[in-house]
């Protein structure tokens, strides 16, 4: 028997049903072909970042240099030595007399002499060079000190331990320091004295 009707289609050709496409596994992803150029560029500018990560670290991390000492103070470096001593007068016709010390420096900044006095009320002292001036390590200085009795009565007959007050000033610090010149000083300023004030140390 013959009949006519429709059936079902069939699917032209393979009549299976194809898998999906997996989904790439990442252990096999692969990156870009770079050029041997590019790749070298590349791994400059990751060594170039790492060395100025290195770099900056260490200066970050670096010990701090100890600060420089403070200068001495003046007196700790300038020193005054006694020279020599003359007598212009005799008899009190004249009160003045002069001496010469000497002064230097060890090491540090420069010094300025700014005041040299002496303890007694009747003696007055002027200096060559004129004050202030300065000292600098290595140059000694020569000071000639003109001194003037004003007062006999307010100067010792025999000077015992004489000394000179010295204001100095450096870079640190300013102060007032005593200097003794030693035991020539004091017997040349107590012959001058007796000179100066003869008539009034009877």
């Amino acid at each position: 028997m013959s009949g006519s009707g429709v059936g079902p289609v069939e699917p032209e050709g393979d009549t299976h049903v194809r898998d999906t496409d997996p989904a790439p596994d990442a252990r096999h992803v692969f990156l870009p072909r770079w050029s041997p150029r590019r790749r070298r560029t590349v791994a400059g500018a990751f060594l170039a970042a790492a060395v100025l990560a290195g770099g900056t670290s260490l200066y970050l991390t670096r010990p701090r240099p100890e600060p420089p000492p403070d200068p001495p103070f003046p007196s700790q470096v300038t020193a005054f030595t006694y020279l020599d001593m003359q007598v212009r007068g005799s008899q009190g016709t004249a009160r003045t007399f002069e001496f010469t010390i000497q002064t230097f420096m060890e090491s540090g900044p420069p010094v300025t002499v700014l005041r040299i006095s002496q303890p007694y009320a009747g003696l007055t002292l002027t200096t060559a060079p004129t004050i202030p001036f300065g000292v600098k390590s290595g140059s000694p200085r020569k000071i000639t000190v003109t001194a003037e009795v004003t007062e006999c009565g307010k100067v010792p007959r025999n000077a015992g331990l004489p000394f000179l007050d010295v204001t100095l000033r450096n870079t640190h610090a300013k102060e007032v320091h005593s200097f003794i010149l030693g035991a020539r000083y004091a017997q040349d300023l107590s012959r001058a004295l007796q000179v100066a004030c003869s008539n009034e140390f009877r």
